[in-house]
């Protein structure tokens, strides 16, 4: 697995590093070797911020931790990422390493994340949109944590879509009907 680590507002210890690194390590077993972990450490009004971005076979997942010790916030992100592929074990068993799910994870606990206040673009991105099937594109917009996800329908011959969650607990899709 690759690392890389972003320090915002925060200048750490080399044994902050290392801990996180030995932590993620333990996510190995899950993907392949070229898998890559972007761990970025914050700190505002006192909390201690980890957020974990890992990415191996093509599916992303997210975690983002807050509490009053560096340490524990890691220990949660990496916990989060193990709930969420004990989650959606049946789905990530063919897309992830095979031997993958040999062992069982542990119990974990979620943390909610607090909504935005504000209504502002702060930021704009660029992606290739990876053709996929609509379950595919629901699972990996759960992983990631997030209300909607655009891909490219193979259910619908490659066209751009977006399936997002819907207030009622259930999913929603936009799709191009050109």
């Amino acid at each position: 697995m690759k690392f890389q680590f972003s320090e915002k507002k925060v200048k750490l210890p080399g044994n902050v590093h290392a801990y996180a690194e030995k932590k993620v390590m333990k996510l190995a077993r899950y993907f392949e070797e070229d898998a890559q972990a972007l761990i970025v450490f914050s700190v505002e009004k006192n909390r201690n911020n980890v957020e974990l971005t890992v990415n191996g076979a093509g599916t992303w997942f997210r975690a983002r931790e807050s509490t009053s010790d560096m340490f524990a916030s890691i220990d949660a992100a990496v916990g989060t990422i193990e709930g969420q592929i004990r989650k959606n074990k049946t789905r990530l068993a063919r897309r992830l390493r095979q031997d993958a799910f040999v062992r069982s994870v542990e119990e974990t606990s979620f943390v909610a994340e607090e909504p935005e206040e504000e209504l502002k673009i702060v930021k704009v991105k660029q992606f290739y949109f990876k053709p996929m099937t609509r379950e595919e594109a629901v699972m990996q917009m759960n992983l990631l944590e997030h209300n909607f996800f655009a891909f490219r329908d193979e259910d619908n011959g490659g066209s751009f879509a977006v399936v997002y969650r819907r207030n009622d607990g259930g999913y929603g899709i936009i799709d191009d009907t050109e």
